[in-house]
């Protein structure tokens, strides 16, 4: 496994990810309405790519396919973890939360958070992560559950 910045022509395999991990492995926690919801068909493919260009995102690749990816901002927010189900239980999300672990203490931040969904709170959970609060947000009309997730970082 390789971790590489984000690179423009990694939209479509990104998004593809996404899709793959909400829609086959997150859908075992929500409903096939909430699952349409988040992973919807809607989702503007050039949108998807200008977002993840602007964010610090991180790839990681296996066998040269886009197996996972991830982001940190400066107060070390992660908007985004997510891992192809074919890639499962290799620790991709763990070498990604990694680097962002070390992103995140190099820019000068004090903790990690983020609003992790029911399938991923365990993992989070298992990184030393604890629940802030429960969320209910709505999302194409639909209410998820997240929980908003937050753990110290040590200089």
């Amino acid at each position: 496994m390789i971790l590489r910045d984000y690179r423009e022509s990694d939209g479509p395999a990104t998004l593809d990810v996404f899709l793959r991990a909400v829609r086959l492995t997150a859908a075992r926690d929500y409903t096939p309405e909430q699952v349409a919801a988040w992973a919807s068909d809607e989702i503007d493919p050039a949108a998807w790519s200008d977002r993840r260009a602007g964010a610090r995102t991180r790839v990681a690749e296996v066998d040269g396919r886009v197996a996972g990816f991830t982001d940190v901002d400066e107060r070390g927010y992660v908007d985004m973890m997510f891992v192809d189900p074919a890639f499962a239980r290799r620790g991709v999300a763990s070498a990604l939360l990694a680097w962002a672990t070390t992103t995140a203490t190099e820019l000068g931040a004090v903790e990690l958070s983020t609003h992790a969904s029911l399938t991923a709170r365990p993992f989070f959970e298992a990184h030393g992560f604890v629940v802030v609060v429960e969320q209910r947000p709505v999302l194409r009309g639909v209410e998820l559950t997240n929980f908003v997730m937050r753990r110290a970082l040590v200089a």
